[in-house]
């Protein structure tokens, strides 16, 4: 049997579509707890420690620029958990343990939306990964939701060069964005679902005070 997974209390992660602003918002709640005097980890997916980092590379950067040939939906998928094994072991759990907040801009979420929605890889299979290799649930997961035309507006003007996820076509993000929606709405104790059309200040200023309800209704501790 699988093990159960842990929702954290003091666990925050960050998900949304391409452009939805999660730099700003998150940013933005960084700066709000450490007012408050908190300690608090600012971390990413894929990502996070050296090794994840170096995984990240390989996930995001175009096929060509890392190989001959193209990197399978599967192993996409398998790597992106690798990355998580390493960010969830050597940097999320010591910093919960010692009673910081974690904020992550992006986590297993986004592998249901990204590798299942996007890619069509089985929810399934994602869900037992989930379950043997990470073990760990925010406790609280804000969701900036956008148009997918709005968020490739603003990821367009912003990104140079785009990476390998934000190379895909417009129906790749709406399946991404049907799968976080369809999360949020399965689990509305541990979602928020965020208006992202709005201009990113104001984006942010909603995050924080969610975050901020959160506290006061003891739900962050």
């Amino acid at each position: 049997m699988s093990p159960a997974l842990l929702r954290h209390p003091r666990f925050v992660s960050l998900e949304g579509g391409e452009g939805a602003g999660k730099t700003t918002a998150i940013n933005a709640i960084h700066a709000c707890l450490r007012a408050q005097g908190h300690e608090v980890l600012l971390t990413r997916e894929p990502g996070g420690t050296p090794l994840a980092e170096r995984i990240r590379a390989l996930v995001l950067k175009p096929d060509e620029e890392i190989a001959a040939e193209p990197l399978s939906a599967e192993a996409e998928l398998l790597l992106v958990f690798a990355a998580r094994a390493q960010h969830v072991r050597q940097v999320i759990q010591p910093a919960l343990r010692r009673g910081a907040y974690v904020l992550s801009d992006r986590f297993t979420d986004s592998s249901y939306a990204y590798q299942g929605g996007g890619r069509g890889l089985d929810a399934a299979w994602i869900a037992d990964l989930e379950r043997r290799v990470v073990g760990l649930l925010p406790g609280l997961t804000l969701l900036l939701d956008v148009d997918v035309e709005v968020g490739r507006a603003r990821a367009n003007g912003r990104d140079l060069w785009p990476d390998r996820i934000e190379s895909e076509h417009d129906d790749f993000f709406q399946r991404v964005r049907a799968v976080f929606r369809e999360r949020a709405r399965q689990d509305p104790q541990r979602f928020a679902l965020i208006d992202a059309a709005q201009a990113q200040e104001c984006v942010a200023a909603d995050v924080v005070a969610h975050v901020e309800r959160w506290l006061q209704a003891g739900e962050g501790r």
